[in-house]
């Protein structure tokens, strides 16, 4: 059995998610990350024309819920805000029928971090609950984040993971920026090993970083060395879609694409 890899662009390469859809297979990619980074403002029946659309073409279909989310804020209104914030996109997901939705969990401030690691817990086991009762055939996929003040270390991720039953999305770029310049593909596909994932969601571009971690994403010309990466899923045969979060995200999806077929991988 090969590797059953998917590619694409974080947010639409045309006009509109809508159209993004279609156009994201044109370009002979296979997956897209619907963004709803600055808010959920889409309706249920514009979701449900995506679904029509994904199942149309084919395209596999991830959503990132927005970044004003800190589950483990000072603020109770914010804790609830942030779920809501959450499930509004999780609901759209169900309805567009994308699978993983990714998030950024929670902020430490000047709190320990074991109580915000325990309170971002209960609210994920909560939302699960949530998800089961209304059926939304979505994964909570919390990410690894690349700022030292944010809960998303690759060793919290994963705990999430093993104690909530939740996904994850891994993002090579912030464990790279997190550890100073830093990353072994090998030891992080290993350390994911127990949680037994049938298919693995990760983002992955180039990265500035400063002492506090990430700064900002970059184009993929540089390292961390997507090739190093590539060789690691093509030796594991890895189900995995690799979500293209540089400033040129379709462009770079399909230099990827260039560079796993340069391995001789084929795409179906």
């Amino acid at each position: 059995m090969k590797a059953d890899i998917k590619l694409g662009p974080a947010g639409s390469p045309a006009n509109s998610t809508l159209e993004g859809v279609s156009k994201v297979r044109e370009l002979g990619l296979q997956a897209m990350e619907v963004e709803f980074v600055r808010g959920v403002k889409m309706g249920n029946g514009l979701a449900r024309e995506i679904g029509k659309e994904r199942e149309r073409t084919g395209i596999e279909l991830s959503v990132h819920a927005p970044y004003y989310i800190n589950l483990a804020s000072d603020e109770k209104r914010k804790q609830e805000e942030s779920k809501k914030r959450i499930l509004d996109s999780c609901e759209r997901g169900h309805y567009m029928g994308a699978r993983h939705v990714v998030f950024h969990p929670a902020y430490f401030g000047k709190n320990d971090k074991e109580d915000v690691y325990q309170t971002t817990k209960e609210h994920i086991l909560d939302m699960l609950r949530t998800i089961e009762k209304k059926k939304w055939n979505v994964l909570l996929s919390p990410e690894t984040t690349g700022k030292h003040s944010a809960l998303g270390s690759l060793e919290e991720t994963i705990r999430l993971a093993k104690e909530t039953g939740c996904s994850l999305c891994i993002d090579p770029a912030h464990i790279y920026a997190r550890n100073y310049g830093k990353i072994d593909f090998a030891e992080v596909l290993d350390r994911l090993k127990p949680l037994k994932l049938k298919h693995l969601h990760c983002h992955f571009s180039n990265i500035e970083y400063t002492a506090k971690g990430e700064r900002m994403h970059l184009v993929l010309d540089h390292s961390p060395d997507f090739r190093a990466f590539a060789k690691e899923i093509l030796k594991r045969r890895l189900n995995i879609t690799i979500i293209s979060e540089s400033p040129v995200t379709w462009k770079d999806s399909l230099k990827m694409k260039k560079i796993l077929e340069g391995m001789g991988y084929r795409f179906s």
